[in-house]
């Protein structure tokens, strides 16, 4: 769900180092790659096309909950931003250092070990962590109601592990939630005799970074993929998980692939609701407002301190968690239509402001194929250009794979992605677990949560658990 590029300093002018860098060589295994290296690219749009292509994507005004997903809570939203986030953490990124644009290879691979969380570690950022100890993450309590917040500096920077996770307000929250969830866990293990002092903060990261891979392989992809995708590649035999993949084979370190990162991970854009509610006072705050010089309270743009009584309750965002909401926010549907905020992008001029636009744009650029094509070479019988609304015919990637979710499913229309994204985004992420030889999934194929009810733990469990 690759909500990227929604502001400057996030992702709207630093690309990934490496992105453009993506040849069809089947020996590449770079930072990005191509998942079907044998696919011509799609042919090329005018930028006239792609603008009007993009316009009709922006979402009707009074649609109500006829543009709601009831099968996905907003918070899975801004959950999808945060495992973007960590999967394409760069160690040397310009929270650490000016970008090198020399440095366009060798990268190490992504993995889901929450760098985005923890940094360089105790040792390399001791700014992050407690002293002397270094097992627990610091909090700030500094915004104008001592209500918590991240730690920031004097400027109102937040001093975190990757600075993209503040750029709006609420998965600048999710960020908070996670590191309450590392410190919850630290205090377990803290207590906890039988692991020796110097093994205590390892401990602590492996058994959140696990529960953390559990929720996305059992809780977030089956329900923005679909059941089948997942129960395809996973099996369990006599208790043991393993995955069997299809695409997604890298012959030594898995890398990111283009047709993931530029198009069917970008699905989540369309899930952004136009405004959302934070708690039982602040509510119906757009997500962007137009212009650079807007009041504090006007948008949910981050880069600052949280502003007061706007600590998100996250009831409102996700089933199951105490809170003050009757019921939580729902995504929007999986399909073509943007909010739109989204088309007026602060810190862009006009005719590069709108995000279905530039992800369009970015696609054509890095040579993406038709989703046409790639529908054919995964054995799912290809839309038409016609079959999906009057679309270009071959089809930009992202377009497709939007519209196929808007267009299969019989009534569960817009509720998941279709073949084409679902088998992507599943192949993606399963060869990302199956990639990192600490997941749990190679580390210990048996191994359960220990913080659920019955071996399950879902992102709502994760919350409930970090703010208890």
């Amino acid at each position: 769900m690759a909500p990227q590029e929604l502001v400057d300093k996030g992702h709207g002018k630093n690309e990934p180092r490496g992105i453009r860098r993506v040849p069809r060589s089947p020996l590449f295994e770079g930072r990005f790659g191509r998942l079907f290296r044998n696919l011509d690219p799609a042919p090329k749009l005018s930028d006239k096309q792609l603008q009007g292509l993009a316009e009709d994507m922006r979402e009707p005004k009074g649609g109500g909950s006829k543009l709601e997903n009831p099968k996905i809570p907003s918070g899975y939203t801004y959950f999808g931003q945060f495992v973007d986030h960590d999967i394409t953490f760069d160690p040397v990124s310009d929270l650490q250092r000016k970008n090198d644009p020399d440095a366009l290879v060798d990268f190490r691979s992504p993995r889901f070990d929450l760098d985005c969380v923890y940094g360089a570690g105790p040792a390399d950022q001791p700014y992050l962590y407690d002293q002397p100890a270094r097992l627990k993450l610091l909090i700030d309590k500094k915004n104008a109601k001592g209500e918590p917040d991240l730690q920031r500096n004097a400027e109102g920077t937040a001093l975190i592990g990757d600075p993209r996770n503040d750029e709006n307000i609420i998965v600048s929250q999710l960020q908070l939630t996670f590191i309450r969830f590392h410190n919850k866990v630290a205090a377990k293990v803290a207590a906890d005799k039988s692991v020796p002092k110097e093994r205590k903060f390892e401990q602590t990261q492996k058994l959140v970074r696990w529960h953390y891979q559990w929720v996305i392989l059992t809780d977030f992809l089956p329900r923005i993929a679909g059941k089948k995708p997942v129960e395809d590649r996973v099996k369990r035999k006599n208790g043991n998980l393993s995955i069997d993949l299809r695409w997604f084979k890298p012959k030594n370190n898995p890398f990111m692939p283009v047709e993931f990162s530029v198009a069917a991970y970008r699905f989540g854009h369309s899930m952004i609701r136009p405004a959302y509610d934070l708690n039982q006072t602040v509510q119906n705050v757009p997500i962007f407002k137009p212009g650079e010089k807007i009041g504090e309270l006007e948008d949910l743009r981050g880069f600052r301190p949280l502003p007061g009584f706007w600590t998100v309750d996250w009831s409102f965002f996700l089933d199951n968690v105490p809170g003050k909401a009757k019921k939580p926010q729902l995504s929007r549907k999986i399909d073509a239509k943007l909010a739109g905020g989204l088309f007026d992008l602060p810190g862009f001029p006009d005719k590069e402001s709108s995000l279905a636009f530039r992800n369009l744009k970015r696609g054509q650029a890095l040579e993406l194929p038709s989703g046409q094509a790639v529908a054919k070479r995964m054995g799912v019988k290809p839309l038409s250009g016609k079959q999906l609304g009057g679309a270009p015919d071959p089809t930009p990637l992202w377009f497709y794979i939007l519209k196929e979710s808007e267009v299969t499913g019989g009534q569960q229309k817009g509720q998941q992605l279709g073949p084409v994204g679902g088998g992507i985004v599943a192949e993606v992420l399963l060869g990302l677990l199956q990639g990192d030889q600490r997941s749990f999934v190679n580390a210990r194929p048996d191994w359960k949560p220990t913080f659920g009810k019955g071996g399950k733990f879902t992102l709502s469990d994760l919350v409930r658990f970090a703010l208890s």
